[in-house]
């Protein structure tokens, strides 16, 4: 991907950048002995008295070291610090959490993934799985016309395509790269908001991707959902967030900031 952002801190980053720093505290204590295996996590309300922060940071913070392995939950009872892993958790350079570039790059990973994940959701999909990925078409459109950002449905929608291949290990991997997704997600959502004509093309994208899916056509779902993220970037370059082969920004979008 030859797209490069343009100077200054994305929407929210300081938001990303208190969880991140609230992750690296508990996994200190973990990795440290402060917190042992078995031992249950502060609650929700405890950490952020004690940090200082929101339940968004909370939450966050919790989910990142909860994708490394570190963390479980248990219905009812709270989350727990889990046995030391038998194999190394897979992880990114720490780079890739102190810059929007990076992450931008993770998203061009995510594109090649996405591609096979909605074929293979096409072949395998079963009616099920297809009525969730309506479900979440719905949820994302709440989300929308209530004012919200639409993040975690739109990870949600994400989520249920690789459900619906039937193999876990693609689900397993997709939550693990939202750590570093969530942020250039935000980004995203915020310049498309900004827009009717962006919004009206992502809910098509959308909409085409789940019809590919229910025909069970993976050549087309593939490309819907490649052709969703490449759209997704090409919007950031219209809307003046990016700027594609290190070319200024159109003189339009400039002004408009």
């Amino acid at each position: 991907m030859a797209a490069i952002l343009r100077g200054g801190p994305a929407p929210g980053w300081a938001t990303e950048r208190l969880s991140d720093r609230l992750a690296a505290t508990l996994i200190r204590q973990i990795d440290s002995g402060a917190l042992q295996p078995g031992d249950r996590l502060p609650t929700e309300a405890q950490l952020c008295a004690r940090h200082g922060v929101s339940r968004s940071v909370v939450r966050e913070a919790v989910q990142r070291i909860k994708s490394r392995g570190l963390l479980l939950s248990r219905q009812g009872s709270g989350v727990y610090v889990a046995a030391p892993p038998m194999h190394q958790a897979l992880a990114f350079d720490p780079d890739v959490l102190e810059s929007m570039h990076a992450v931008v790059q993770v998203v061009e990973l995510r594109r090649v993934l996405e591609g096979e994940i909605a074929a293979l959701a096409a072949e395998r999909s079963t009616r099920v799985q297809q009525a969730a990925l309506k479900r979440a078409l719905r949820a994302m459109d709440a989300a929308v016309a209530a004012g919200r950002d639409g993040v975690d449905e739109d990870m949600a929608f994400h989520r249920a395509i690789g459900e619906a291949t039937g193999n876990p290990q693609f689900s397993r991997l997709l939550a693990f790269l939202e750590q570093y997704l969530r942020e250039a997600m935000r980004v995203t959502k915020g310049n498309e908001a900004r827009r009717e004509d962006f919004m009206r093309q992502v809910r098509e994208e959308h909409r085409a991707l789940v019809a590919a899916i229910e025909a069970r056509d993976p050549g087309r779902a593939r490309l819907a959902a490649v052709g969703h993220l490449r759209n997704a970037e090409a919007r950031l370059v219209e809307g003046g967030v990016i700027h594609g082969d290190g070319a200024p920004p159109p003189r339009r979008a400039r002004a408009a900031r």
